[in-house]
Parts: C-alpha cells; structure tokens; sequence
C-alpha cells in the first residue's frame, strides 16, 4: 500500500502560504521609492555622495589601497570593477531604489541609495 506524505489540507495550506509570500514579496517591490543620491562610505566614514540623475564614473579608494569603479547610468548605481578577490561587490548588480547597497568587505566600501532628505520617514512610531 502506498503512503501519503500530504493529505487535501497540506496541500491547500502549502499552496495558500505560496500565494500570501508572493502577494507580500510583489506589495514589497512595488512599494520600495526610488531613490535620488548615492553615498559612498569608505571604512565608516562618509566619503562622497552624488545624484542618481546624472551619469558619472569615480574610483572609490578603499581601505588598504583598494579601489572600485562605480559607474551611475539612466539611474543606477553599480560597481564595474574592483581590487578585491572575490568580486562579489561587482557582481551584487544594479541599485536604485532607497534602502539597497552594494557592499566590498575587503576594501571596507559601502554604496548605498537614500532618498531626499526633505521627504525621509520615521521608521516606527512608538505611544
């Protein structure tokens, strides 16, 4: 005799947690604002930040004399190339939207967008 591993209510709980993390993940991506600057952050200081509305290439000299050429195009931020080993940094993509960042351990660099300052939010509201 062959056992069943899911009966009818398995499935259908399965099939209804797909559907609501989908809904949740697609409400996310819609949601996210776009951002207006990249700053660049080099070993926790704030090194240079620019507007994503205008193209422009700058080498980021990181810690211990590395360094990472990021590239701002049609309003993304990426990193075209860098000294350290592994290249994870180069290969995070493209950013654009408030919150993401683009981070090289080695060189200790951090790219991240933020929004204009004038319309920033508060992250919670506590009483």
């Amino acid at each position: 005799m062959i056992k069943r591993y899911f009966t009818k209510n398995d499935i259908l709980l399965i099939i209804g947690m797909l559907l609501a993390s989908g809904l949740l993940m697609l409400v996310l991506l819609v949601s996210q604002k776009k951002g207006s600057i990249v700053v660049i952050n080099v070993d926790g200081k704030d090194v240079k930040s620019f507007s994503l509305d205008e193209d422009t290439r700058f080498v980021i000299d990181g810690y211990h004399g590395g360094s990472n050429v990021l590239v701002i195009e049609n309003g993304e931020a990426f990193l075209e190339s860098a000294s350290c080993p592994d290249k994870l940094c180069v290969n995070m993509g493209k950013i654009s939207k408030v919150g993401q960042s683009i981070i090289c351990l080695p060189n200790k660099v951090v790219i991240e967008i933020r929004g204009d300052s004038s319309e920033e939010e508060y992250d919670a509201v506590v009483g």
